[in-house]
Formats: structure tokens, C-alpha cells, sequence
């Protein structure tokens, strides 16, 4: 079977690398993709939103199945659309992945049915919600309501802060039309923990948590990326915290979309808070893989992720058996300088011979090309995804750092600390 992946990021990346293991998968294409992408499947130069171009390609090639990657085209209906031709496609359709392309529409559904998130005021006029933001106190955060690259959420520490970020949301426009709502919501402290489900309906197949690293900085300071690493799996939490959130949080929203008329198929992802009571939260959901998550959950799965995916589509997910690896994954990022902000390209990347073995370590392309001379430069924010893999979390750990440390790039940006929490 011939496969189609959109996107062109380190998560797809991991998604192209996990399907290339299974004995169904045929020619794998990859729309966009990237120069890591190329050394393993077959990229095609057509973007991830020129949807009658995409289908158009999967009806030439006679695609058997299309997986979708990034938020964007999954708000907008590429799912739909690959539908309306009777193309398979993993993902959910337009209404369904309303949940993380509206902060707003996810909130208002968690809390029709009762499932736990923060407190929250939601606007759409700056006056309004800067009254409403002075009768509050920090830390408090703010977040756009449409998607925003993963940028669009605060955590202000002072009202200072907070009032500039409702001012760049909706005065500024920073966000675009994505800030034309905000959500103002209560400060969680606790644990963050992230997990990914494969999903179709009401059958929720969860994978291995993991928990992400956002700011750019040690020690969680700074501004928030797209994510600076992660790792899976959470040793310093307890599983029956775990287990809470998939039957708390997961499991009810996927029944409360299909009860909406929003059936939900594809990976529904839960980013949480752990409170100190040891009570799980809402914070987000979003409507695809994770990025960077899916490096490290991808690599712990035993499983054929054809058959997953084809299961979903079809309607089978329940009748599949998954299985997981007890070896544990760490990713470390490494971004470009003044990444989250503005940043050079086409900077060359050294160091980046193949690893002689991808059960110790493996690198996912995220911004990468190929310069005229064939060698790999920068091209993007987040440049690469080096994952480490172990018996424990201390392995991966120094595996995935030892491996980054031999990468180089002129300006190359990592923190130092991921996955020190599951250390202590």
C-alpha cells in the first residue's frame, strides 16, 4: 500500500520513520517534508493547504492511505476533502478538530460535560477583557483563541504581563485572526503531563505519557516554543494518576464529541496538569500528534502503526492489540538562534552522520533543506529532534545528549535540563 504523509516537521518525520517498518507499507510520499524526510521516503513540493492539489496527487498515485500531520489543514477540512474523493485518511474531519482549533469551543464542551479543566472568561472585545483581567490576579494566563504555532498561550507572572499579552492578542493582532477570541484562565500549578490517544468514536486506545518541555529556557523561563524536548516515560508519576486522566478526561471527551454530532477520529492529544493533590486537569486538547511527543512515544511502539492507523480509519481500532516498549525515549531540540522569535536559515549543519544504531539513537528532521552544494542547512526554528533511547530514562537521557553535543551549527540553542525531572 502506497502512503501519503502531510506535513514536513520532525513529527512527521518520526511518523514517516515508525510506518517504513511495516511489511504493508509500499512507496511512502511525504507533502512537503524535509531534507531527513527525503532520505527515507519520496517528498512531493506541494503544501500542506493546496488541498485539490494534495487530493489530486493521491488520486494519480492511487494512495491507499493519507495520514495527516500538522493543525492547520486539519482546522481548515483536509480531511473532508480527501474524503469527498473517497480517499482513506487518518484524521479528524473539520468539526471534530474544532477542539484545538478553538480554545473557546474546547473549553464551553469540557465544561457542558463536566469534565475537569480550569476556570476560564472567554472574549471578544479588548476593553471587555481587559476589565475583566483587572479584577483578576497573577499568575493568570491568556491565551488566543485560534491556532498560533504553539505560541499563543502566556503564563503571566504579573498583571503587567498579562495586560501586554491581551494587547498583543487583540489590539497588535500578533496572532492574526487567531486573537480575534481569547480565553482568560485560572493558573494551574502542578506537573505537566502530556498523552496521545489513537482514537475512533468512542474507542480510545491511549499511548505511553510523556511530558514536554515549552519554554525556551532552563528551568522552564523564558518565552514558549513549539516545544524544546520531552520524554517518555514518566517514572515520577504515579500510573494511577495516569489512569485517572484517560477515564476522567480522555475517554468522556471522546464520547462528549461523538454525542455533539462530532465524531472524533485520528489522535486526540491531552496536555494536563497534574495539581499537587495528585488531581489531573485539562489545560488543552489538541487534534493530531504531538510535536515533539510523537518523537518519543513513536519509537517505544511494538505495534504496526499501518494497522493502527488503517483500524481507525475503518472503524476497527477496538479489535487491535497495541503494544508498547518498556525502553525509554528522550528528545532534546535544537533550535535555531532567537528561535522563538526571529531566526537565520541556511546556516550548514555538521555532525549529522546517520547513528550506527536507531535502538540507541535516532535524529528527526524538523527545519532542515538541502543546500545547493547537498549539504544539510537550517530552515526553520526548530532545526532538529535528537532522540535517545534506553533502558531508563537516565540512559536515553545521555544517549540523546551525547548525540546532540555532536551536531553542530553556527547559533544552536538547547536546553540543557529535559527529562531532569524524572531523575529526581
Amino acid at each position: 500500500m502506497d502512503i501519503l504523509v502531510i506535513g514536513g516537521g520532525g513529527r512527521e518525520h518520526a511518523i514517516v520513520w515508525a510506518l517504513r517498518k511495516s511489511p504493508k507499507a509500499g512507496t511512502i510520499y511525504c507533502a512537503p517534508g524535509n531534507a531527513g524526510i527525503g532520505q527515507i521516503a519520496e517528498c512531493v513540493p506541494i503544501a500542506v493547504h493546496e488541498f485539490d492539489k494534495l487530493t489530486a496527487f493521491a488520486n494519480d498515485k492511487n494512495i491507499g492511505l493519507v495520514v495527516v500531520g500538522p493543525d492547520d489543514p486539519l482546522a481548515d477540512g483536509i480531511v473532508d476533502a480527501f474524503e469527498a474523493k473517497n480517499i482513506p485518511v487518518f484524521g479528524p474531519r473539520k468539526n471534530a478538530a474544532e477542539i484545538e482549533g478553538s480554545k473557546t469551543f474546547m473549553k464551553d464542551l469540557l465544561h457542558k460535560y463536566g469534565i475537569p479543566t480550569a476556570a476560564y472568561e472567554k472574549f471578544d472585545n479588548h476593553e471587555a477583557a481587559l476589565a475583566y483581567l483587572n479584577t483578576q490576579q497573577a499568575p493568570i494566563v491568556i491565551k488566543a483563541d485560534g491556532l498560533a504555532a504553539g505560541k499563543g498561550v502566556t503564563v503571566a507572572r504579573t498583571m503587567e504581563e498579562a495586560q501586554q499579552a491581551l494587547h498583543d492578542i487583540m489590539v497588535a493582532k500578533v496572532f492574526g485572526e487567531s486573537g480575534a477570541q481569547v480565553v482568560i484562565e485560572q493558573f494551574l500549578e502542578g506537573q505537566e503531563m502530556s498523552i496521545l490517544s489513537f482514537v475512533d468514536g468512542e474507542t480510545v486506545r491511549p499511548m505511553p505519557a510523556a511530558q514536554d518541555h515549552k519554554p525556551i529556557f532552563d528551568g522552564d523561563r523564558g518565552p514558549n516554543t513549539g516545544g524544546m524536548g520531552t520524554y517518555s516515560p514518566l517514572p515520577h508519576i504515579d500510573p494511577a494518576i495516569v489512569e485517572k486522566a484517560i477515564e476522567t478526561i480522555i475517554k468522556p471527551t471522546a464520547k462528549a464529541l461523538v454525542a455533539e454530532g462530532r465524531p472524533f477520529r485520528g489522535v486526540l492529544f491531552a496536555g494536563l496538569m497534574i495539581q499537587p493533590d495528585g488531581t489531573p486537569t485539562t489545560v488543552e486538547f489538541n487534534a493530531r500528534f504531538g510535536d515533539p511527543e510523537t518523537q518519543v512515544v513513536l519509537p517505544r511502539l511494538k505495534s504496526d502503526l499501518l494497522d493502527i492507523f488503517l483500524a481507525a480509519v475503518n472503524g476497527t481500532l477496538a479489535d487491535v492489540d497495541i503494544e508498547w516498549s518498556d525502553r525509554a525515549a528522550v528528545c532534546v531540540i535544537l533550535a535555531s538562534e532567537g528561535y522563538p522569535a526571529s531566526y537565520p536559515k541556511g546556516l550548514p549543519i555538521d555532525g549529522l552522520e546517520p547513528s550506527a544504531d536507531e535502538e540507541e539513537a535516532v535524529v528527526f528532521h524538523a527545519g532542515t533543506a538541502l543546500n545547493g552544494q547537498g549539504q544539510y542547512v537550517t530552515s526553520g526554528g526548530r532545526v532538529l529532534g535528537v532522540v535517545g533511547l534506553g533502558a531508563d530514562i537516565a540512559e536515553a537521557r545521555q544517549k540523546a545528549y551525547e548525540k546532540a553535543e555532536r551536531i553542530t551549527f553556527d547559533g544552536k540553542q538547547n536546553r540543557t535540563d529535559i527529562a531532569a525531572k524524572a531523575l529526581v
